[in-house]
């Protein structure tokens, strides 16, 4: 069973800077990209950012170009989201995700989610 875990998440300073990690777990299993949604408060949820896992082309949300930044580290499992410069309004509930093929028009696995809260 494949398993998503953020971590990284908590309160930063609008300005500040701020690294989440996603590390997958579960044995083997497709994956074609891995990136970043967020949800605010009764907001939907929103795309933030994706990484193609094996190319490591970036693709971001216009919100978050030039400030955030996705990598991943393939030996580890893991995805990462750097958030530079971030603002109150990127204060949201970010989940990690996992697109199993280039067909995958959304999400096959999610994490549970952690919290980034930024005060101006």
């Amino acid at each position: 069973q494949v398993q998503l875990v953020e971590s990284g998440g908590g309160l930063v300073q609008a300005g500040g800077s701020l690294r989440l990690s996603c590390a997958a777990s579960g044995g083997t299993f497709n994956r074609h990209r891995m990136g970043w949604f967020r949800q605010a408060p009764g907001k939907e949820r929103e795309f933030v950012g994706v990484v193609n896992w094996s190319l490591g082309r970036t693709y971001y949300a216009d919100s978050v170009k030039g400030r955030f930044t996705i990598s991943r580290e393939i030996a580890k499992n893991t995805v990462y989201l750097q958030m530079n410069s971030p603002k109150p309004e990127d204060t949201a509930i970010y989940y990690c995700a996992v697109y199993k093929s280039s067909i995958s028009s959304s999400p096959d696995y999610w994490g549970q989610g952690t919290q980034v809260t930024v005060s101006s």
